[in-house]
Order: structure tokens, then C-alpha cells, then sequence
């Protein structure tokens, strides 16, 4: 009994930790790029450097931090250039699920859901709302293609992507007023694969993501003094 409450505690200790570190990455304490060096957070959160570890491992599962063998930790961050061929991989690894969605007719009401979720969000304005929908709708996507590589694959490359668009969108302050456009693109993804039109939805997706390619970068890195807006991610 004494080990299970321990077991527990240090669960809660290490997601607490977690829940920490990402709030420091989200405000932008921790920049993107930036190293995470164990000792100095352990310091400043009064506990054992094993536990930070333990954290950092829970928000690289998440995507916020990057870690490679025997190097520090660092907060997850893409050049323009990454950001333009993370979005030509997901147009071929969507597109794909997409494809094998329709063909499959799988159930679309999860993929609805997460639309009806960031229609609210987006009216509210509520940014984090809105890319924890959106980040749903793409995950779920790449699920029910019933294909556990494109899943797999898919997750390799969402996880850390949208734990950067939320991090720039957040510290940028960028609204969600302009997402309407983006939004039927959701609903037509969704009314291609329920129609079974499996190649018609591939292509669509390529081609969104090759249009959400062209301009995300600058409206998340380079908003400056003009009015700021969300860009699809």
C-alpha cells in the first residue's frame, strides 16, 4: 500500500512538473529552441533533478520538446523551410488517410465533433480551444484510416507541430476571427470522406495544405504591428 501511494505521488509530481514547464514554454519563458537545462529548473522549482527529467519526458511525448541522445532536452521550434515540408508531409500522410477513410466509410462523427468544437472556439475567440479541436480533427483523421502506419507517422508529425503553432499563436496573441474559410475546409474534408469520394479528398487535402504551406510561417513569425490573425496550422 505504502509503494502504490508513493508510485502515485510521484506520478502527480512529475505532471505537475510538466504542467509547469509547459506554461514557462507557453508564455514564453522558454523560447523555442531554447535548451532546458535540468539543473536550473530543479533550483527554481525546489526539487530533484530526476524529477525535471521526468517532466521533459512527458512534454516530449507531447511534442514541446525535442531531446537526442546525449544532448539536453530543447523546446520544439522549425525554420520556415521546416514548416513548408512538415506541410507537403501532411498533405501525403493526410491525403492518404483521407483517402483510406472514404474508401473505408468509416465513421465521421468524431472528425464533426472536433469541427462543431472549433466553430465555438473561434466565435468565443478562445485560441487554445481552437488548436486542441483542430489538433483533434487531424489526429483523428490519420485514426480512422484504420492504417496504424499513417497513424503512427501522423503522430511523429502532429505532436510536435502543433505544440509550435501554439506556442507562436499564443505568444503572438493572434486572433481567431478569421477562421471561417479554414473551417468549411474542415466540413468539406469531412462531407468528401462520408460521400466515399476517395480520391476527390485525397487531392483536396494536398492542395489545402500546399495553400496553408504558403503563408502560415509569416502569419505566425512575421505579424508585427498589422492587425494579427490565426492562420490555419
Amino acid at each position: 500500500m505504502e509503494s502504490s501511494l508513493k508510485h502515485s505521488s510521484d506520478q502527480l509530481i512529475k505532471h505537475t512538473l510538466a504542467d509547469m514547464l509547459r506554461t514557462e514554454i507557453i508564455k514564453g519563458t522558454l523560447r523555442p529552441g531554447e535548451r532546458i537545462v535540468e539543473g536550473k529548473w530543479s533550483e527554481k522549482f525546489a526539487v530533484a533533478q530526476g524529477s525535471i527529467r521526468e517532466a521533459i519526458n512527458i512534454l516530449s511525448l507531447e511534442g514541446f520538446v525535442t531531446k537526442k541522445s546525449g544532448r539536453s532536452a530543447r523546446v520544439v521550434y522549425f525554420t520556415e523551410r521546416d514548416v513548408v515540408q512538415l506541410y507537403q508531409m501532411r498533405g501525403a500522410i493526410e491525403g492518404l488517410a483521407a483517402r483510406l477513410a472514404a474508401l473505408a466509410k468509416a465513421d465521421v462523427s468524431r472528425l464533426q465533433r472536433a469541427v462543431d468544437g472549433m466553430r465555438k472556439a473561434s466565435a468565443a475567440g478562445q485560441r487554445e480551444v481552437l488548436l486542441d479541436s483542430d489538433a483533434s480533427f487531424h489526429l483523428t483523421l490519420c485514426e480512422i484510416s484504420e492504417n496504424p502506419f499513417v497513424l503512427e507517422h501522423g503522430r511523429r508529425i502532429l505532436l510536435p507541430f502543433f505544440a509550435f503553432v501554439r506556442m507562436r499563436v499564443i505568444s503572438t496573441q493572434q486572433e481567431t476571427t478569421v477562421w471561417s474559410k479554414d473551417l468549411e475546409a474542415h466540413q468539406r474534408i469531412i462531407d468528401l470522406i462520408a460521400d466515399g469520394e476517395a480520391e476527390i479528398v485525397e487531392q483536396y487535402l494536398r492542395n489545402a495544405m500546399d495553400r496553408f504551406a504558403r503563408t502560415a510561417y509569416e502569419n505566425w513569425e512575421r505579424c508585427g504591428s498589422r492587425p494579427k490573425t490565426l492562420s490555419h496550422p
